[in-house]
């Protein structure tokens, strides 16, 4: 158990020293506590702490020290004091070290448990006398002190491509009505997580060099007329004038529709690229650095399809709130949101012919095709829980009712993610029956299934100004997710109010409470930790990378958001 009076002590010290906020997370990033000044709210708390051990024993002397974190502090974990009031027997030689508390006060950006962990080994030994001294348990003299290599932020490593992604994307989007250009931008201008184009510029970044086919993509990257080049994929289709009668953001001058259309002098054609030097592929294949333009652009392309979803599902949802702002059909109507989802699909479509890759167009075309398909089984889901209700249980209904919601879980989020990270690795050179492909694909699925299940939690357990958007949304519209599903087996009550899509008056308000009464939330989110699980799993299929480290940190983080 927690002593609180000692956690109370510790965030009082930390607050009497102009250190305005302290938080206490377990390294799974479970909240223990946290404390602020009467200046700052709890969403401002920006710190990170570890707790290595399960208990806690009164704090004495700590090790301390200023980093470009904050003041990190490292605390030896006491020995338990068993509830029969004895001293807990001593470790015999070889058992576990004694654990350590790491604490973060003041931090100004939060940080992975990892990468703490390899900071707090060099105040470690900085410190070591200080801790054997006041210890009760003493540090062993010949425990080794090894820095693990800290594995970096997925952000932080893509920031400069992420950056141009999203300028060069709104670039895209211009249109010759200039309310639909500013509809097509509204959700671009918000904050977005970018997840889907982040993951497939890691797996890029991850198998680029790898693939029997990397020379010749690399080649059409850099050869003028071989149409891989970024200047070649912003190019238009074809003349100005015939794409678009007029486009303020075509390069080119184009024609207005104030006169007859006339017959232009033809352009020259492209030069023809020189021809592949069909090298014979190094072996065995190494990691490049290098990101294809192609790459590039798919990024932009899954976020393009995943915005275009969103205009569609908060229309058909009928939501007002989406990333903290009024959503699309609030700002501008049903109408016009439906028409700039349509838009924002034809825009990807044809930047989506441009990649020049057979697979990768029916790779995607089938996503747009899934989310479809996935809003279809979302809409007429009630209609086969209601017979599969009828007069039944959770052990009989249950199991079609989790059939359907992790089929349109997979079609709704998890298929974009997938078939993102497969086609990215397509770009850089992979052939059929390679290992690389299949990675990607599984692991995108699977993490893509761990996302939506933590943000079904997250429906449950988060407030409005957390989410961006209303909290219990998915009860309000009659959507049984997994908190439900599995309060469902415990309650059986919960059947019918599933069956009727929460409609009566009061069901919703009693669903939630079948559900905080219920394992619920906690048996969904680790239904979640599974699914990461498998995802971390399919990783160490590739070679060590930086990419690799960071696909590793988003897949921890994605079960451990609490937004």
């Amino acid at each position: 158990m927690l002593v609180l009076s000692t956690l109370h002590k510790l965030l009082s010290q930390a607050l009497s020293s102009d250190l305005p906020t302290a938080a206490l997370l377990t390294p799974s990033g479970q909240l223990v506590a946290c404390a602020y000044s009467h200046d700052r709210t709890k969403d401002d708390v920006r710190v990170v702490v570890g707790l290595a051990g399960e208990v806690w024993a009164e704090v004495r002397d700590v090790a301390a020290a200023e980093s470009e974190l904050g003041r990190i502090v490292v605390v030896p974990v006491q020995d338990t004091v068993p509830a029969n009031g004895t001293t807990a027997p001593p470790r015999g030689e070889g058992e576990a070290e004694q654990p350590l508390m790491l604490v973060v006060l003041c931090a100004t950006d939060a940080i992975e448990w990892d990468d703490l962990e390899a900071k707090s080994y060099s105040i470690l030994a900085t410190n070591r006398h200080a801790l054997d001294a006041t210890s009760q348990r003493p540090l062993r003299s010949d425990t080794v002190l090894t820095t693990p290599p800290p594995r970096p932020d997925p952000y932080k490593l893509l920031k400069p491509q992420l950056d141009t992604l999203r300028e060069r994307l709104l670039n895209l989007l211009g249109s010759a009505h200039p309310t639909l250009t500013e509809i097509a931008k509204y959700y671009f201008l918000h904050p977005s997580k970018q997840v889907r184009p982040l993951l497939v510029l890691l797996f890029a970044r991850a198998t680029n060099g790898l693939g029997a086919d990397w020379d010749l993509k690399h080649w059409a990257a850099e050869c003028e007329g071989a149409r891989g080049r970024t200047e070649e994929l912003d190019q238009p289709l074809s003349r100005p004038d015939v794409l678009n009668d007029w486009n303020p953001y075509m390069p080119d001058h184009t024609a207005s529709f104030s006169t007859v259309f006339s017959l232009l002098p033809l352009s020259p054609p492209p030069p023809s690229p020189r021809p592949h030097p069909r090298a014979t592929p190094e072996y065995p294949p190494t990691l490049t650095d290098a990101l294809l333009p192609t790459q590039a652009r798919l990024a932009q392309i899954v976020e393009m399809i995943h915005v275009a979803s969103l205009l569609h599902d908060d229309v058909v949802d009928n939501s007002n709130l989406r990333r903290g702002a009024p959503s699309a059909p609030a700002a501008f109507g049903n109408k016009f949101t439906i028409l700039a989802g349509d838009f924002l699909l034809g825009r990807a479509s044809a930047a989506l012919s441009r990649l020049g890759d057979a697979e990768v167009v029916e790779l995607i075309a089938s996503v747009i095709t899934n989310l479809v398909e996935g809003e279809i089984l979302q809409l007429n889901k009630v209609v086969a829980e209601s017979a599969a209700l009828a007069g039944g249980h959770a052990s009989s209904g249950g199991r079609e009712g989790w059939n359907m919601y992790l089929k349109k879980t997979y079609l709704k989020t998890a298929s974009l993610m997938a078939k993102g990270a497969r086609a990215s690795v397509v770009l850089g050179g992979a052939k059929t029956g390679e290992l690389w492909k299949e990675v990607a694909y599984a692991y995108g699925r699977n993490i893509g299934i761990a996302f939506q299940l933590v943000d079904d939690v997250l429906d449950y357990e988060a407030g409005e100004a957390t989410l961006g958007k209303p909290g219990g949304a998915d009860l309000q519209l009659g959507l049984a997710t997994g908190p439900a599903l599995y309060a469902w087996e415990e309650h059986p009550e919960m059947g019918p109010l599933i069956a009727r899509k929460f409609a009566k008056e009061g069901d919703v308000e009693l669903a939630r409470d079948l559900v905080r009464r219920s394992s619920g939330v906690q048996r969904t989110r680790e239904l979640a930790i599974a699914h990461a699980d498998k995802a971390m799993e399919t990783l160490q299929h590739l070679p060590d990378s930086d990419a690799k480290g960071a696909l590793e940190v988003l897949t921890r983080r994605v079960v451990k958001r609490t937004w």
